[in-house]
């Protein structure tokens, strides 16, 4: 429910003439309509203020009410710095000035949702998970930037946020958890009245984001409902916000808390930041993420795409005398021989070994359980897993009886192919990225979670999880109810109709997998160049040009790891906002490399 700075805000009518009037004013005895929201914001009187912005961290927020001109007010939108956002809302006629300037401005594609406050409803319950604060310090910046990233925002300046973190213009609220301490949502609010006087009383939510790996529901509403009791309280009249039209988690929301659809606008600038909300590009029907991150970027710089089998992920891209066939990210410049030295976890590891690249112990089973339950006695824990499979489907984690492993590798037999058994190594599951040999990104990856209420049993909440990873991944991500499901819970004494106690967190997978509803953080930034090198390392012994790498790391603060597995195929979209898609395009056609200003360009 990340909403929105890539979002506009509530716009009322611009006057050219500045002359507003109070007439048809919101009044609280009454229930406003949409006639009536059309004849309070005809016209205002007595605005206080001339061409007014409130610069919220990201950007200004632009007032176009209060702007005489069309010129003056694409000036202040255009006026924008680099890596920011300018938004400009309340413009009258907004179709006339994209008319007049169509090389510069653009009408954002979102809808805008207002709440009038007598028709607010306070909840019954709290949400005692997480306490709602105001933003005060760089490490609450840092945190809020981390989670603004995930859902691909636009991130704080912090010079501008704090030097006005008391402002009674906009107010930037955190929700940190009582738990941890760490903060897993953001919201701004801002409050029109001080900003330019507004004879309407009017304020406006911005950039809600929840962090995507949360395990508390009930975040962003929480969130929400404190910024309207807030502006409550400071006597204003309603809330406004803008929601990608697409985003119908968020709508539901918002429609739960009484808001209602309202006809405003919103104008922004053409940039790279805005190029996917004003291109013609749409998104294609049956492609899945992973190949649509890919198509989308090489649409951008002008590259022929041809369809093979889009539920497959199959396209060729073709460019002058350049083509490349592609399955998702996989393509002909992979070799053969290197495709299967990775799809083969026997080979890589051994060619990794051979390296004197860290790798955990390993054995092929063949079918005697004797040497089977001896490598279990060395290794008091292990995993066992197909010798060719992705996604983490047959990956049986933890094991530390004969049963369990009698039991796991039976559930292979037959299927898979050959059965591999493996040390069970223990540290941070880390998913790194390279590209033309070329350390691109790296992302923490954690088991899927769910966190108990009192109320709701364990099956429940797995599906109320499930909703929120298909949402988040584009349908990507669940949590499969197969026998590795239940065989960690009932490890921990659990079935899938055990009610959990209120706030205890629970694991119900041990692998880390997107695909099986596992969790992934960028950590890019904070890689060390030890562990940068490894990857290359490993995909130059490999000989891959493209390549997803697994690494159990026990500290970040020692130089110790071990490759679990080279993935052919890695899915790219599960970094952004790193530019994996981009590295991906460069490696291909780079004739069409952009300037390193376009984008942060960490491959290098």
């Amino acid at each position: 429910m990340a909403d929105s700075n890539s979002g506009n805000l509530a716009q009322s009518g611009r006057s050219v003439k500045k002359k507003y009037s109070s007439k048809g004013r919101h009044r609280h005895a009454d229930t406003p309509s949409i006639s009536h929201w059309k004849e309070s914001h005809s016209k205002f009187e007595n605005v206080q203020g001339e061409n007014s912005a409130i610069n919220v961290g990201w950007g200004n927020l632009i007032f176009a009410n209060t702007f005489e001109d069309n010129e003056k007010l694409v000036e202040k939108i255009k006026s924008e710095k680099s890596g920011q956002r300018n938004i400009a809302f309340y413009a009258q006629d907004p179709q006339i000035t994209v008319s007049e300037y169509p090389n510069d401005v653009f009408m954002d594609p979102s809808y805008t949702y207002r709440i009038w406050f007598e028709k607010y409803k306070q909840s019954k319950r709290l949400n005692s998970r997480i306490f709602v604060r105001r933003l005060n310090s760089v490490e609450d910046l840092d945190q809020v930037n981390h989670i603004l990233m995930a859902r691909r925002m636009v991130t704080l300046n912090k010079e501008s946020v704090l030097k006005e973190k008391k402002s009674k213009k906009a107010i930037h609220l955190v929700a940190e958890s009582q738990k941890t301490g760490e903060i897993v949502g953001y919201v701004t609010g801002v409050d029109h009245k001080e900003v330019f006087d507004d004879p309407e009383k009017g304020s406006s939510l911005w950039s809600l984001a929840v962090h995507p790996n949360s395990v508390i529901p009930g975040v962003g509403e929480a969130l929400t409902r404190y910024l309207i009791e807030y502006f409550i309280a400071r006597g204003n009249s309603y809330l406004d916000l803008s929601v990608i039209h697409g985003n119908k988690q968020a709508i539901t929301l918002y429609k739960k808390l009484k808001f209602e659809k309202v006809p405003v606008y919103c104008l922004k600038k053409k940039n790279s930041i805005n190029e996917s909300l004003y291109t013609s590009m749409k998104k294609t029907k049956h492609l899945n993420p992973y190949a649509q991150i890919i198509v989308d970027e090489a649409a951008r710089r002008g590259i022929e795409i041809n369809f093979i089998d889009k539920k497959m992920g199959y396209f060729r891209l073709n460019l002058g005398a350049r083509s490349v066939v592609c399955r998702e990210s996989l393509t002909d410049q992979t070799s053969a021989i290197a495709m299967s030295q990775c799809a083969d976890k026997r080979m890589t590891s051994k060619i990794l070994k051979s390296h004197k690249i860290s790798v955990p112990d390993q054995m092929t089973f063949n079918q005697d359980l004797s040497e089977a339950y001896r490598f279990l006695e060395k290794h008091k824990q292990i995993v066992v897993k197909p010798a060719d499979g992705e996604q983490g489907q047959g990956v049986k984690v933890g094991i530390r009886s004969k049963q369990d492993l009698k039991k796991s590798l039976e559930s292979l037999k037959g299927d898979v192919g050959p059965i591999i058994i493996e040390e069970m190594v223990s540290g941070y599951d880390v998913r790194v990225i390279v590209i033309d040999y070329q350390f691109v990104a790296a992302a923490l990856r954690r088991p899927p979670e769910i966190l108990g209420n009192g109320v709701k049993t364990v099956k429940q909440l797995i599906l109320a999880l499930n909703r929120r990873r298909m949402a988040a991944t584009g349908g990507e991500s669940q949590v499969p109810f197969d026998d590795e499901t239940l065989r960690t819970l009932k490890e921990q004494k659990l079935t899938l109709d055990s009610v959990l106690k209120d706030g205890r967190i629970v694991q119900v997978r041990k692998t880390a997998n997107v695909h099986t509803g596992g969790t992934i953080e960028d950590i890019t930034p904070q890689f060390s160049d030890f562990f940068r090198k490894v990857s290359v390392e490993a995909a130059i012994s490999l000989g891959i040009p493209v390549v997803g790498l697994d690494l159990m790391i026990p500290s970040f603060l020692k130089n110790k790891y071990w490759i679990i597995e080279a993935n052919e195929r890695p899915g790219l979209a599960n970094h952004e906002p790193q530019p994996t898609a981009q590295a991906f395009i460069d490696f291909l056609f780079p004739q069409t490399r952009k300037e390193v200003s376009n984008y942060e360009n960490p491959y290098n």
